[in-house]
Order: C-alpha cells, then sequence, then structure tokens
C-alpha cells in the first residue's frame, strides 16, 4: 500500500507530469475508459487471467487486500467480467479499484459509483463461472505488462503502471514539472508567449545544426 506521504504527493500532480518526467511509463491502451464517478486510482496490482469467465475476478475481490488494485486480464474479449455486485463487493472491501481489459456491465449503477472502475468495453453479456482463471501472475492489460504489486496510478487522463521503488522519485519529478507548467501559465496570463517561457528558438536552432537538445522551459 502507497504511504500516506506518496498519496498526498499524487493528488498534487497527474498521470501526463508523470509521464513527462519518464517517457518510459507503462500506459494502459486508451480504449481502457473511465466508467465510474470517481477516476483516481493509486495502489498496487493485484492481477487476475480469464477468458470468457469471471470466477477469478470474483474470486480475487474477496481474495485481495484493501487498497488493491483489480487488474483483469480478459483477453480484450467483448463480454462482461464484473458489475454491479462485483463493484459494491469490492467497496466493502475496501479495494482500490477494477480495471478490466474485457467487458463491465450495470453501468446505470457504476457510473455514480465511488470505486474507479475501467474497462474496455460496456456490455449486458456476462462471462461463465466454470474456470478457475488465474491469480497474481504477470498479466497483459491494455497493451503492457502488469506484475503483482506494480502500482496502478489513474485519473481521468488515463492509467499507468510504475514500479513501486521508483514511484518517490517519480512523484517528485512529476511535481518539479507541475511547478514549471504554473509559472509557465502564470507568463501566458500576463499576455507573454510560449517562446517567451520555452527555449524554443534555442532548441530549434540546435536540432537544424543536428545538435542533441532538449525542448524545456526557462526558469
Amino acid at each position: 500500500m502507497p504511504t500516506d506521504q506518496l498519496v498526498q504527493k499524487f493528488r498534487a500532480v497527474d498521470t501526463t507530469a508523470i509521464c513527462d518526467a519518464d517517457k518510459s511509463i507503462r500506459v494502459l491502451d486508451s480504449a481502457i475508459r473511465l466508467r465510474s464517478a470517481e477516476p483516481r486510482i493509486f495502489g498496487p496490482a493485484f492481477t487476475v487471467r480469464c477468458r470468457g469467465d469471471f470466477l477469478a475476478v470474483l474470486r480475487a475481490v474477496e481474495t485481495a487486500a484493501p487498497g488493491d488494485v483489480l487488474v483483469v486480464d480478459g483477453g480484450g474479449a467483448e463480454i462482461a467480467l464484473a458489475g454491479e455486485l462485483f463493484a459494491r463487493g469490492a467497496l466493502v472491501r475496501n479495494l482500490g479499484g477494477i480495471i478490466v481489459d474485457g467487458g463491465y456491465r450495470d453501468i446505470a449503477y457504476v457510473r455514480g459509483c465511488a470505486l474507479p472502475v475501467y474497462s474496455r468495453f460496456v456490455t449486458p453479456m456476462a462471462g461463465t463461472t466454470a474456470q478457475l482463471g488465474e491469480l497474481q501472475i504477470p498479466v497483459t492489460c491494455g497493451g503492457v505488462e502488469v506484475y503483482p504489486g506494480d502500482l496502478i496510478l489513474a485519473d481521468e487522463e488515463g492509467v499507468i503502471v510504475v514500479e513501486p521503488d521508483r514511484i518517490d522519485w517519480l512523484l517528485d519529478a512529476a511535481a518539479a514539472v507541475k511547478d514549471a507548467e504554473a509559472e509557465l501559465v502564470a507568463l501566458l496570463d500576463t499576455g507573454s508567449t510560449l517562446s517567451d517561457g520555452l527555449n524554443l528558438t534555442e532548441h530549434t536552432t540546435a536540432l537544424n545544426r543536428g545538435e542533441p537538445s532538449t525542448l524545456r522551459f526557462l526558469s
């Protein structure tokens, strides 16, 4: 579970700033969409792999620890692997969210639900309950690999996956990005241009010369 200090750090940034701080961040396919009222997720992955059968997801809801985020590799199939009852059950157990690379249903309830829920599809047809599936193994969700215990972060921009031992540094780096953006916004609000706050001329000149360069904020 993330510490209270890390939770506070994440509240001050967003997934875009984290991605700006590190271009190697694993980002789930944008087809994995928010379905619930609450977008923000920050918790360790509890992984599930199943195909056309949601028994493993039910097992995960009842097995995962408080704060865990269910990451379901459903193979991207358009079949519901969870719905209202699973969201309610996850809330009772204080889970951190449910992400399904597959279908979710009962959206009339889920769209107002306080549990963060993401899925690739919305569909009324549910899977079967005859296969055990697999829990807490490496899975693929939204086109990226997710390992048990990886940290899952999500907001209105999307879902990302971070190695636990890098999260403190990344959140600090993201905070620095947000601070620099705030300074540029303040400049723009006074009538300055983007070029007044970025090394745009220097950067493009260097690139035209074939020299390495990085676009950056001017402080």
